[in-house]
């Protein structure tokens, strides 16, 4: 089988391996946990079902309500910062700063800011220009990835 990457925009909600199927009217099988905690998930289609945790909360990442948006979501300020799995900065000569921001997916942004006089240098100041472009950019790589979930590959 060839292997495939897909988005998609859904509903889920909380819900336990024997929550699921006691809603969908089913006993639950001998070998699996009632309480393995998981997702019940609704697609645009109507299509229900159930994902145990780990498996839903590497797959999705949760967007913010906006109902003044025809989606009826939005990519918000905390999604950004959240999205940030650590960072490292340093000085390079006398007057720059680079930083390396790894986001929680693995990828990776790299930044920097210069002044003109290194008098004027100052590694925190130069962070917070840095960190201000990769946050741009991970607006932009969000944004991408909920239009994409919202509209699909066309």
């Amino acid at each position: 089988m060839k292997k495939y990457i897909g988005t998609k925009l859904i509903e889920a909600e909380p819900m336990t391996r024997g929550e699921y199927n006691t809603y969908r009217g089913w006993q639950i099988p001998a070998d699996e946990k009632p309480e393995d905690g998981g997702y019940l998930l609704k697609y645009p289609d109507g299509y229900v079902s159930w994902s145990p945790k780990e498996i839903f909360e590497r797959a999705y990442l949760q967007v913010d309500d906006n109902e003044n948006l025809p989606s009826g979501v939005s990519i918000g300020q905390k999604m950004v910062e959240e999205f940030v799995a650590y960072t490292e900065t340093m000085t390079l000569g006398d007057r720059t700063t680079v930083v390396r921001c790894v986001l929680r997916n693995g990828f990776e942004i790299v930044e920097s800011s210069a002044c003109v006089d290194p008098k004027n240098y100052s590694e925190e100041l130069g962070a917070e220009i840095c960190m201000g472009k990769i946050k741009d950019k991970i607006w932009e790589l969000l944004g991408f990835l909920l239009q994409t979930a919202w509209h699909g590959i066309r």
